[in-house]
C-alpha cells in the first residue's frame, strides 16, 4: 500500500471521467432544448386554465392537502416569504450546477449516470408541457392564493402576455422538486457520509418553497416524483467504487484493488 487516502482519485475514476469540452456542450445543449423547448408551448392559455380547474378539482377529491396551508405558513412574516421566494428564484439553477460540476470533479461514473437522469427527466418533463399545458396556482383564482413573488419579491416571472424568457403554463411537472430530489439521491449515492441523508433537507424546502409560493400544486412535484422513479428504475447507478464505498475509519487505499480488480465493469457502467 502507498498511503493513499480517499481524497486520491483511483485510476478507474479517470478513466470513467468523460471529456470536460464535450459535457460542457453537451449540458449547455440541454439547457438551450429546456428553454426553448418550453417556448413552444407558450399561446395556450385557454387550456392551461382548463386544466388547472381539473388538477385543482382533482386534488380536492383525493383530499390532498391545500396548498393555501403552506403559503397561511409562510406569510407569518415578510422576511420568511421573502426567503421563500428568493429560494426559488436562485436555487434550482446553480445547485443542480453545483451537483453536476462536484461529481464530474469527484465521481465521475455517478456523473455520468446523473446527467443521464436528469436529462431524461427534463425530456420527459418538456413532452407533458408541451401536451399538457397549465396555469400555476398562482394564476388561478380559484384557489385564493397569491403571487408572493410579484407581491413580496423577488419574482422570476412577468406578465405572462409580455414574458418572452418563460412558458409560466409548464407548472406540471415540477422541475424545480425533480431536479432537487435527483440532487439529494445522486448525494446520498455517491458519498457515505453519515450525514448525506441530510441532503433530503434540499428537496424538501424545494416543495415546500414552490406549494407556499404558489408556483405548483402538489400534483406537480408528484408526477416529477413518478417520472424521477421511472428514470431511476431504469437507469442504474455506477457500482460501488473505493471513492464510494470507504467509510469512516476504514482506509481508502485498502479498497483500491479491488476497485482496479472492477476496472471493466466501472468504465461500461460509467458510459
Amino acid at each position: 500500500m502507498n498511503g493513499r487516502t480517499e481524497a486520491d482519485r483511483p485510476e478507474t475514476d479517470a478513466i470513467a471521467r468523460p471529456p470536460l469540452v464535450r459535457e460542457l456542450l453537451l449540458v449547455a445543449g440541454l439547457f438551450l432544448v429546456y428553454k426553448f423547448g418550453r417556448q413552444l408551448a407558450t399561446g395556450h392559455t385557454g387550456e392551461a386554465f382548463r386544466n388547472a380547474d381539473r388538477v385543482w378539482d382533482l386534488e380536492r377529491a383525493v383530499h390532498l392537502p391545500g396548498e393555501g396551508s403552506v403559503q397561511h405558513l409562510l406569510l407569518h412574516g415578510d422576511t420568511l416569504i421573502h426567503l421563500a421566494n428568493t429560494y426559488y428564484a436562485t436555487v434550482h439553477f446553480p445547485a443542480t450546477a453545483a451537483f453536476l460540476v462536484w461529481t464530474y470533479l469527484r465521481r465521475p461514473a455517478h456523473y455520468v449516470w446523473a446527467r443521464r437522469v436528469l436529462a431524461a427527466v427534463t425530456a420527459a418533463a418538456l413532452v407533458v408541457h408541451l401536451t399538457f399545458p397549465l396555469a400555476p396556482p398562482r394564476m388561478l383564482a380559484a384557489t385564493g392564493l397569491i403571487d408572493t413573488g410579484r407581491v413580496y419579491g423577488p419574482s422570476v416571472y412577468g406578465p405572462p402576455g409580455t414574458d418572452h424568457l418563460s412558458n409560466q403554463f409548464a407548472a406540471m411537472p415540477s422541475l424545480h422538486f425533480g431536479w432537487a430530489l435527483m440532487v439529494a439521491i445522486g448525494l446520498i449515492v455517491a458519498t457515505r457520509s453519515r450525514y448525506r441523508w441530510l441532503w433530503l433537507l434540499h428537496p424538501l424546502v424545494t416543495l415546500l418553497v414552490i406549494v407556499g409560493t404558489a408556483n405548483h400544486y402538489w400534483l406537480d412535484a408528484i408526477v416529477a416524483t413518478a417520472m424521477l422513479g421511472i428514470a431511476l428504475a431504469v437507469l442504474h447507478p455506477p457500482r460501488r467504487t473505493a471513492t464510494t464505498a470507504t467509510t469512516p475509519g476504514r482506509r481508502a487505499d485498502k479498497l483500491v484493488p479491488a476497485a482496479r480488480d472492477e476496472e471493466p465493469g466501472l468504465v461500461g457502467a460509467g458510459r
